[in-house]
């Protein structure tokens, strides 16, 4: 494993550890609340483990949080900039997508941007369910093409095209082309009872 990659596990395991401790939750109540084994989750939060994409949203929905957050350092500060060289690179160890957190780490802002590079013919599904407070993401296609569907509805995008959904129904990603697809998540954190 790399250094940057270990790096990158190590953050993981301790914004679980934090988010899990804030929620107080144990690992068995975490394990059965968001269906990932508890040795699994004890393997993530000491940092000895690459867990897949699928695993993290998994983590992240039990915890009521987006996926982007268990990116984020345990401790964040409050600089407005997030400078190119400070943004975290994370490789999907089974689809091998490539995602990087463009936005300041904090809770200063109540959206967050993320930027994937979707490896020809990939696929990644989530078993994303509905989270409190409510979180809602765009995807906006910048370069090639990527199908996603959410729930029972598939929606292929096209350079510049830009889907609005809610993180509260399962979610998939399919590159059905034979060329990298890069997009950009726009995450939104939005209080309840939305309108």
């Amino acid at each position: 494993m790399t250094d940057e990659a270990s790096h990158l596990n190590e953050r993981i395991a301790q914004r679980v550890r934090e988010l899990r401790a804030a929620r107080g939750l144990s690992l068995d109540a975490l394990a059965a609340h968001c269906g990932v084994s508890r040795s699994m989750i004890s393997l993530i939060e000491r940092g000895e483990s690459s867990p897949t994409a699928v695993v993290l949203e998994k983590l992240a929905t039990g915890l009521g949080v987006a996926l982007a957050s268990l990116f984020e350092p345990p401790r964040a500060g409050d600089d407005p900039v997030a400078r190119l060289a400070d943004q975290p690179l994370w490789r999907d160890p089974h689809s091998g997508y490539v995602r990087r957190n463009v936005s300041p780490a904090g809770g200063a802002s109540p959206i967050q941007i993320v930027e994937v590079a979707f490896p020809p013919k990939a696929r990644v599904a989530y078993e994303t369910g509905a989270r409190e407070p409510r979180i809602h993401q765009q995807v906006w296609v910048l370069e090639n093409t990527i199908e996603v569907t959410v729930g029972d509805a598939c929606h292929r995008l096209d350079a510049g095209d830009c889907l609005a959904h809610a993180l509260d129904r399962p979610v998939s990603y399919h590159n059905p082309t034979r060329h990298l697809t890069r997009y950009a998540v726009v995450i939104a954190t939005l209080p309840s009872p939305w309108r």
